[in-house]
C-alpha cells in the first residue's frame, strides 16, 4: 500500500500532480484525453474580470528543448468562465484551482470576490506576472512590495486558499517568496515562464507578433529546480512546483527539492495524457523504492 495524497492549506489532494495553468484549458478541453478525476487538481487557465483578446499572431513559436508563447492571457472572462466551465468541473472528483490575472489590484479582487462563494473553487492560484498597468508596466511579481502588498490585500478578500505564482524573471527567488510569505500566502507555485526571444532569420524578423514571450518546456526544468530548492529553504509555506516537467523523474526532482505538489505544462501540448503518466511513474517510482507515503519524499535533500 501507497500513500500519494498530499495537503495544500488544509486541501487534501488524492496525489501531488495538477495541470499547470494556460497549458490544460479549464479541464473540457483535455476531457476526452484525461479523466479529470485521476489529476490531484485541476488548474483553469487565466481567469479575469473581463474577457480578454490575447496578444496578435503569432503568438507561438517551437525552439530547441521547448517553446515560447505569447498569448496575451486570452480568455472569456469571470462571468462565463462561473457559467460554462466551473458547472463542467463539478462533475469530476478532483479539486479545482483558479488562475486569476489582473491589470491592477482592482481588476484581481474583482475575481476573487466574484469566485468567493463559488463551492467548486478548492483554492485561487494568482499570476502576478501580468503587467501593472497603474506602476508603469512592471509586472507585480518583480517587487517584493509590490508582491506582499497585492498578497495581503487579496487575502483580506478570498475565502479559499490563496498561492501566489511567481515569475522566475528576477534577481533572487527568495526575496518574493519571503515577500508572499509575508503577505499570507497560503502557498506558492514556480515557476512561471521565463522571458526570451527568437528571431526567425530567413524572414529577418520576430518570431512572436510580441517580440518577446515566455520559455517553457524541458530546457527550464533545471531553473525550476533551483529556485525551488531555494525557497523551500526559505519559506514555510507549502510550494508548487512546475517547469519542464515530462516525466514522473522531473515531477520527483522538484518533490525532493521541496515541492508538495507538482504542475504539469508545456508537456501536455505534446502528449495529452501527460499528467497520468507522471502520475503512473510516480505511484511506480514508490513501489520501486519501497516508500509508503510521498510526504517522506517532500523536501528530503538537504
Amino acid at each position: 500500500m501507497i500513500n500519494t495524497k498530499v495537503t495544500i492549506a488544509g486541501v487534501e489532494l488524492k496525489n501531488p500532480v495538477m495541470t499547470a495553468s494556460g497549458t490544460f484549458g479549464s479541464g473540457m478541453e483535455y476531457s476526452e484525453f484525461v479523466d479529470l478525476s485521476r489529476l490531484g487538481a485541476v488548474v483553469t487557465k487565466g481567469v479575469a474580470n473581463e474577457p480578454w483578446p490575447g496578444n496578435p499572431t503569432p503568438r507561438v513559436a517551437e525552439i530547441r528543448g521547448g517553446m515560447m508563447n505569447a498569448i496575451g492571457l486570452q480568455n472569456p472572462g469571470v462571468e462565463t468562465f462561473g457559467m460554462r466551465d466551473l458547472p463542467f468541473l463539478k462533475q469530476y472528483d478532483t479539486a479545482v484551482i483558479v488562475n486569476v490575472c489582473g491589470r491592477t489590484t482592482e481588476d484581481y479582487l474583482e475575481v476573487v470576490e466574484r469566485l468567493s462563494d463559488e463551492e467548486t473553487v478548492r483554492m485561487l492560484e494568482i499570476n502576478i506576472s501580468c503587467p501593472n498597468v497603474k506602476c508603469g508596466g512592471i509586472a507585480f511579481g518583480q517587487n517584493p512590495d509590490s508582491v506582499e502588498a497585492i498578497t495581503r490585500e487579496i487575502k483580506k478578500h478570498a475565502k479559499q486558499p490563496v498561492i501566489m505564482k511567481l515569475s522566475p524573471n528576477v534577481t533572487d527567488i527568495t526575496e518574493l517568496a519571503r515577500a508572499a510569505e509575508a503577505g499570507g500566502a497560503d502557498a506558492l507555485s514556480m515557476i512561471n515562464t521565463l522571458t526570451g526571444m527568437k528571431i526567425d532569420v530567413n524572414r529577418r524578423t520576430f518570431a512572436l507578433a510580441n517580440h518577446t514571450g515566455g520559455v517553457s518546456g524541458p530546457a527550464i526544468h533545471p531553473i525550476a529546480v533551483r529556485m525551488v530548492y531555494q525557497s523551500a529553504q526559505a519559506v514555510k509555506i507549502p510550494i508548487i512546483g512546475m517547469g519542464g516537467i515530462t516525466c514522473a523523474e522531473d515531477a520527483l526532482e522538484l518533490i525532493l527539492a521541496g515541492a508538495t505538489a507538482v504542475a504539469v505544462g508545456t508537456a501536455n501540448f505534446r502528449n495529452p495524457r501527460a499528467t497520468i503518466g507522471v502520475i503512473d511513474g510516480i505511484e511506480d517510482y514508490m513501489r520501486r523504492q519501497n516508500v509508503e507515503d510521498i510526504g517522506s519524499l517532500i523536501g528530503a535533500v538537504k
